[in-house]
């Protein structure tokens, strides 16, 4: 029955590794990291270093450093090109990643693919204002891309166009019915243009026409169907707590039997734990400070209360090890991993003690990420951490994660000091169980 429930994880995760569009998106989000990062460092250093109408902390509210409040609209703009422009950046890889899957990696394509989306959504905004009168008038501006479109808000729509559009193309290409022979004495970069004009046209063309219809029948553009029925609803799921922890689980679940359980459910919570952490950064630069910053759970929190020091939180278990364990074998890789796990890579331990397949120590390593994210959540609700709104480098080490991720707040690095102490605790009985199993053996 074991073996049953273990070959079966081990194919479905392998079916999810394998596939090319979870395998495009994986790529396309791990290539838009630095943009994301430049995003926060614009974001961070615009309220705490030259923001002087911040409620925080900030540098250029010191005396004689004023002057610094000059230079936040370089900031501002570094913010504004990057995360206000996220999905115009997954559109355009996962184009270029599933292209190289199909092996096109001309340079049309991601350009093919991104006017696709440019094509389905709305290109008008509206607002309202009071006039003269004092009545409310509500004005359109036409020829414009709304940021719904190009930030977080528009991650889900743009991987599926991003697929969408990219099969299309490379169907009509590779079927070569619509090649456009040149003579050879054409330039090789001119003949290749025209050798895919008409499955570029074409697939904007299909592109277009679908997202037109589908409003025509429906009322509602792609972009407000998909945010309504699957972006809001999976918002909703993953950023409770009680979905999140069996996100949680779900990745210890599969790094328990060998595989990289952060890495093949990437593409599912992805997108959603971004859109918080954005949602996040448009917060404080709207001047949101502490509980005013709207989501707890995201992608920082995630790399603070669930993977810090590496799945498991298995810096607490090597200090358990180092204070209690009378394992020679224990003990020297729990030191061997010291180096590295203070940036988060701990698959000296989850392969060196083993923890994989070991049904004495998977249990507190599913445990302790999952007691850890739920202290951080709660003692984040009462006030004591405040929301994450920075993204910072995943080989942060621990403790200047959280103080980064928040901006420099110190309530947040002494919560997840207590959630390395909770893990720690959890681990204790098995080591100290593991110490008698070596008896035994």
């Amino acid at each position: 029955m074991k073996d049953k429930f273990i070959n079966g994880l081990l194919m479905v995760a392998s079916k999810l590794q394998m596939n090319r569009y979870m395998s495009s998106i994986k790529h396309a989000f791990t290539a838009n990291m630095p943009i994301i990062i430049a995003g926060a460092f614009g974001t961070l250093v615009a309220n705490v270093v030259t923001s002087t109408t911040t409620t925080g902390l900030s540098l250029a509210k010191l005396p004689g450093m004023a002057f610094l409040g000059e230079l936040t609209p370089i900031f501002n703009s570094i913010n504004y090109a990057t995360i206000n422009f996220f999905a115009i950046g997954i559109v355009v890889l996962i184009a270029i990643e599933l292209g190289k899957y199909y092996g096109h990696e001309e340079t049309m394509l991601p350009v093919v693919v991104l006017a696709s989306y440019i094509a389905v959504v709305q290109p008008f905004t509206t607002f309202k204002y009071v006039d003269a009168a004092g009545a409310d008038v509500i004005a359109t501006i036409q020829n414009v891309l709304p940021r719904n479109f190009t930030d977080a808000r528009g991650l889900f729509l743009a991987m599926i166009i991003g697929i969408v559009a990219t099969e299309i193309y490379v169907k009509l290409v590779d079927s070569h019915k619509l090649d456009i022979k040149m003579p050879e004495q054409v330039p090789t970069n001119i003949a290749k243009s025209f050798s895919v004009l008409f499955p570029s046209i074409l697939t904007i063309l299909i592109v277009a026409v679908f997202g037109f219809v589908f409003f025509k029948l429906t009322g509602l553009y792609l972009y407000d169907a998909i945010f309504k029925f699957i972006q809001e609803p999976m918002k909703g799921l993953l950023t409770g707590l009680p979905g999140y922890l069996v996100l949680v689980w779900m990745t210890t679940l599969l790094w328990s039997v060998g595989i990289h359980g952060t890495q093949v459910l990437q593409p599912i919570y992805q997108a959603t734990l971004l859109q918080a952490l954005t949602e996040n950064m448009d917060a404080v630069n709207a001047g949101a400070s502490g509980s005013q910053i709207p989501n707890i759970l995201n992608t920082s929190f995630m790399q603070v209360f669930s993977t810090g020091s590496g799945a498991g939180m298995t810096a607490g278990l090597i200090v358990a090890i180092l204070l209690f364990s009378k394992r020679d074998d224990y003990k020297t890789i729990a030191k061997l991993s010291i180096p590295i796990g203070i940036f988060n890579i701990n698959e000296t331990m989850t392969f060196g003690l083993p923890i994989v397949l070991n049904p004495l120590l998977i249990i507190p390593f599913m445990a302790a990420p999952a007691a850890s994210a739920t202290f951080g959540y709660f003692m984040t609700k009462i006030g004591v951490a405040i929301p994450m709104a920075y993204t910072v480098p995943w080989t942060t080490p621990p403790l200047l994660k959280s103080w980064l991720s928040t901006g420099g707040h110190m309530g947040t690095v002494l919560v997840e000091l207590g959630a390395y102490v909770i893990a720690f605790l959890i681990y204790i009985p098995f080591v100290l169980i593991a110490n008698k199993q070596q008896v035994s053996e």
